[in-house]
């Protein structure tokens, strides 16, 4: 049996379980409740592995591990960046944004405030952050299936992109939050399981010895003048061609990555699906558990795809590194166990990897539809006199353009790395919602115009950075090849666009003389204990 064959046996069996989920979840979805916070009915324990499953995505599996096996030491900094996120969610927000809120960020930033402004801007920004999001899900589709089928034109990835879209929409429009939840609580459980096996197995051909796996990657996969810069700074960011420019790159990548998940609009929705906030710190500890031995399997992914299958062979197969893992997966298993361990590996990591761009894609438009109908659709445009089965089909539908939106930019986008993309969308995230979400838990004199000051000043600063970057023109690499119109050198723009949210927060703030003592004395207090985190969203 080939790993073509194999690899669209597991995969079906894969959609087929997810499917039969989402039909049971969406026979148990009957209120707003249900549907966009599961009904508050998942323990910690559930909410951990689903907030694993939710944040290990296409990027941390297939593009970490090939921008490490592209880049080393330079590519595995996006492991690190991506797990001391953690630390700040946990720290900053996860509890307090669990006992303020309702079903949305906008639920925290509209108690104290003007609620249509704030919720506009929140409402827009969870958009543009969840479709950067989706469009790194989509390519990371686009390349997987093109490597476990066969498919190399670009027409035959696309289709592949339309097929997950319309998978991911059926999942959000009937399963809501429940479905949605099994979904990525399933696919935590296999992308470990898949992570660990390939782990282990590469250590294993090594004599479990890190040293002597990093030590052939360099050698395989490192400069012929110099192999050892494979394991040193400095192969992507910083060299003499970047000059100053790559190194503040490398420092503004950090930021994004550290600051971007604490206002990751799909993460945030997480914690309201528990009843305590109890449950919110234990859900989030096992998540940064979950996730912490993950990151460190990506090191011995990375390093073992450049060792064993070549730093070469890997941009033969895709030029942005996207498929390393799945390569390495056919490579160890067949040097291990033949070549028909080889394709039963490859088709169980393929199957793996799809089951978390579906799991993930499915989170991302949840989290973007639910903003639009609670936020934007029931509280501005209707100005809160929708009723709960109305919002639910609003959220259906928007879930359905979202998707459709995601999928022609996912088209757009092939030949990314999927971690570079969803670093862009961290850095949009920590400009816009970050920002305004500190200030409003931290700040007692912030009100409605710092908030939309700071949610629209740091979405506008980022994106604006971003369409004049060498991602969209005038490099290799970039969205548009043949055009050059870019004067921002760096490739992500946190470094500029977070201070520039922030500023803008505090500006807006203080040219204002709008101030509610007494809102603020209450949301501390809602904040701190969870009294009354109920009734948040309805003001």
């Amino acid at each position: 049996m080939s790993s073509t064959t194999l690899g669209m046996i597991l995969f079906l069996t894969f959609v087929a379980a997810t499917l039969g989920i989402t039909f049971w979840a969406s026979r148990q979805t009957k209120t707003a409740a249900d549907y966009y916070a599961g009904g508050r009915s998942f323990s910690g324990v559930q909410n951990g592995l689903a907030i694993g499953g939710d944040y290990m995505s296409a990027a941390s599996f297939l593009g970490i591990a090939g921008i490490i096996a592209l880049s080393g030491y330079d590519g595995f900094l996006y492991s690190i960046g991506f797990l001391v996120a953690w630390l700040v969610a946990l720290l900053l927000v996860a509890e307090l944004m669990r006992n303020s809120g309702k079903f949305t960020m906008a639920d925290v930033l509209a108690f104290r405030m003007s609620p249509r402004p704030v919720r506009t801007a929140a409402g827009v920004s969870t958009i543009v952050v969840s479709i950067f999001y989706l469009l790194a899900q989509m390519v990371g589709a686009g390349a997987l299936v093109g490597l476990l089928l066969g498919i190399t034109s670009d027409a035959g990835k696309a289709w592949t992109i339309v097929g997950v879209g319309a998978l991911m929409i059926v999942y959000v429009v009937f399963g809501g939050m429940k479905g949605t939840t099994w979904v990525q609580i399933v696919k935590a459980v296999l992308l470990m399981g898949g992570a660990a096996l390939v782990t282990v197995l590469v250590l294993g051909k090594f004599g479990f010895n890190l040293s002597a796996l990093l030590g052939q990657a360099a050698a395989t996969s490192g400069p012929k003048a110099n192999p050892e810069a494979f394991l040193s700074p400095g192969l992507k960011y910083g060299t003499e061609a970047q000059g100053l420019a790559g190194k503040i790159d490398l420092i503004s990548l950090g930021l994004a990555l550290v600051l971007g998940t604490a206002g990751l609009p799909h993460i945030l929705i997480r914690f309201y699906t528990v009843p305590t906030a109890k449950d919110a710190r234990k859900s989030v500890l096992w998540g940064i558990g979950i996730i912490g031995v993950f990151y460190l399997l990506t090191l011995v992914l990375g390093f073992g795809a450049a060792a064993l299958v070549g730093k070469t062979a890997i941009a033969e197969g895709d030029a942005a590194g996207n498929t390393a893992a799945p390569m390495l997966a056919q490579r160890i298993g067949e040097e291990i166990f033949g070549s028909f361990g080889g394709t039963i590996l490859l088709a169980l990591i393929g199957a793996v990897a799809f089951a978390t761009i579906l799991a993930v894609v499915a989170g991302l438009t949840l989290a973007s539809s639910s903003s639009f109908s609670h936020d934007l659709y029931a509280h501005v445009f209707k100005r809160g006199q929708a009723t709960e089965r109305q919002e639910v089909v609003v959220a259906r539908i928007s879930a359905l353009v979202i998707g459709a939106v995601a999928i022609g930019l996912g088209i757009l986008a092939q030949g990314q790395n999927v971690a570079f993309l969803v670093a862009l969308a961290f850095a949009v995230a920590a400009s816009g919602n970050l920002p305004a979400i500190l200030y409003s838990l931290f700040w007692r004199r912030f009100n409605t115009a710092g908030a939309v000051a700071a949610i629209y000043g740091g979405l506008v600063s980022a994106l604006l950075l971003v369409i004049f970057s060498p991602v969209v023109s005038g490099a290799p690499t970039a969205l548009f090849k043949t055009v050059d119109f870019h004067w921002f050198p760096l490739s992500n723009p946190g470094i500029v666009s977070i201070p520039i949210g922030f500023l803008c927060g505090w500006l807006g703030t203080i040219l204002s003389k709008e101030h509610n003592e007494a809102k603020y004395a209450e949301i501390e207090v809602r904040s701190l204990t969870g009294v009354g985190a109920e009734k948040a969203g309805q003001h």
